[in-house]
């Protein structure tokens, strides 16, 4: 698997190329414990699960120095889409289910390497 070497504020760190979604949450968190009844235990099951693997992060463990986000982390939960440890988006709060799929889906296809295929290039 390709690994790329990212020097940062915290050291250098090995970033596995892939795409995750990185749930930034802590103990308490009303909002977090109503995601995890609603879609933490289905997440993974779903396409968008499959596009973006879910990684969870305490607000107040030490940051991983192979993730590199666009600002601070203010609220949670908040979810981050990284693609090879860079985000390319963010989704903060838990808006509810009904909301939470669209904006996800949203972010997933402005990615990359998550955008679906156009249809007719078969």
């Amino acid at each position: 698997m390709l690994a790329i070497t990212w020097i940062t504020a915290g050291g250098v760190g090995q970033v596995k190329a892939a795409t995750e979604l990185l749930m930034v949450e802590q103990a308490g968190c009303e909002w977090c414990a109503i995601w995890n009844e609603e879609i933490g235990g289905i997440y993974h099951l779903t396409d968008e699960g499959k596009r973006a693997p879910l990684r969870r992060l305490d607000l107040f463990d030490a940051w991983p120095t192979n993730i590199l986000i666009k600002g601070q982390v203010h609220f949670t939960p908040t979810f981050i889409l990284l693609e090879d440890g860079t985000e390319t988006g963010r989704i903060e709060g838990y808006p509810g289910e009904d909301f939470f799929w669209p904006m996800l889906v949203r972010l997933l296809d402005k990615n990359r390497r998550t955008k679906p295929p156009k249809e007719g290039n078969n």
